[in-house]
């Protein structure tokens, strides 16, 4: 009985090209592998091209990111310093004490007998916990009693102990607690507006005052260099308001600079950014503990108290030329209303009413 042949064997899937496709020749060029899902798998140069491109952008943000850190760090180191916060009285919120000085060094004080430095400019930057934040100009010649040297004129703390003295007297005047001084050199802001290539300032009244060599024409405003900047801040004798018209004055000076220096264009000018830094930071010595970060705060917080929302003049004057006797003129404040005035600098709720001179 002849033997039954032997059926062809069947071709697996495993061998075919596919599930149910036909078989693989065995002399076929291996298989290219499948490509998985329904995009083109990237070519390898458009992948080095993408690396490429994204150490760029990471560079690019080192190099912004860092930039300002650096400024930081430079900066900080370049400021000085001097002894002058105790932190023996402390408020609620945080108070800085500007204080403007002339020196003869600075070659401002041409034709004044006054010897080494003294103060023209005295303002309360407060910024409380919550409410107003106020910029107070304090006369320079506020009648105060001077800790271990008795009644005389507030500057006069300056020239008897310094900067330590001046916060003190101003403490005792006022009841709050000075967390930071910063100290303006008058000199070094008149090379800042220059730096600034000038500000603007206004004035309703023509001015020819030899005292502070300030000449203006006419009414209205005007682009004023370092030079002219600072006779205006200085000057008080040709001011109907005289001592308070002044601290007026050395307001809108500070708050011009300020304004000019926070031009957002400086902020793609690295080169600018430096050479303003150091004439600002020329111009301005700090009280120990005074960091870059405090004078960051203390921009915005003048900012503030000089906005829409903010509280800018003076404490209530009972006598604007109070004379008792061995130091000459003297401005009196109001000693009914002045604790719980500043009482509400403290506490946020002063008013602009409050701190209005002709109110």
């Amino acid at each position: 009985m002849p033997a039954a042949s032997t059926p062809p064997r069947s071709v697996s899937a495993r061998s075919s090209g596919g599930r149910g496709g036909p078989a693989r020749p065995p002399d076929a060029p291996p298989a290219r592998p499948a490509r998985t899902g329904t995009g083109t798998a990237p070519k390898p140069r458009r992948r080095r091209r993408g690396r490429v491109v994204a150490a760029v952008i990471a560079l690019l943000l080192v190099l912004v990111l860092a930039w300002p850190v650096g400024l930081l760090i430079w900066a900080n180191g370049k400021m000085n310093h001097v002894d002058a916060v105790s932190g023996e009285l402390s408020t609620p919120g945080t108070t800085y004490l500007l204080a403007g000085t002339d020196s003869r060094a600075d070659g401002v004080l041409q034709g004044d007998d006054t010897e080494g430095s003294r103060t023209d400019t005295i303002m309360l930057l407060t910024v409380p916990r919550s409410g107003r934040t106020s910029l107070i100009s304090l006369p320079r010649d506020t009648y105060v009693d001077i800790p271990g040297h008795g009644p005389n004129k507030l500057n006069a703390s300056f020239v008897f102990g310094g900067p330590p003295l001046l916060v003190e007297t101003v403490e005792a005047l006022t009841g709050i607690g000075v967390d930071h001084y910063v100290e303006i050199g008058m000199g070094g802001v008149a090379g800042l507006v220059d730096a600034v290539g000038g500000v603007e300032l206004c004035l309703d009244y023509v001015v020819d005052d030899k005292d502070s060599g300030l000449v203006w024409d006419e009414p209205g405003c005007q682009l004023a260099d370092g030079a002219t900047a600072l006779a205006f801040a200085r000057m008080r004798k040709a001011d109907p308001l005289g001592d308070i018209g002044r601290t007026q004055r050395q307001q809108q000076v500070i708050q011009a600079v300020t304004g000019a220096v926070a031009d957002p264009s400086i902020v793609t000018k690295p080169g600018e950014q430096v050479r303003l830094a150091e004439a600002g930071l020329g111009a301005l010595t700090f009280g120990n503990g005074t960091n870059i970060l405090d004078l960051g705060r203390l921009a915005l917080a003048f900012r503030d108290a000089t906005g829409s929302g903010g509280v800018r003049g003076t404490p209530p004057i009972a006598n604007l030329d109070y004379r008792p006797g061995g130091v000459g003129s003297t401005v009196l404040l109001d000693e009914a209303l002045a604790p719980a005035f500043f009482e509400s600098v403290v506490d946020g709720t002063i008013t602009p009413e409050d701190a209005d001179p002709n109110g």
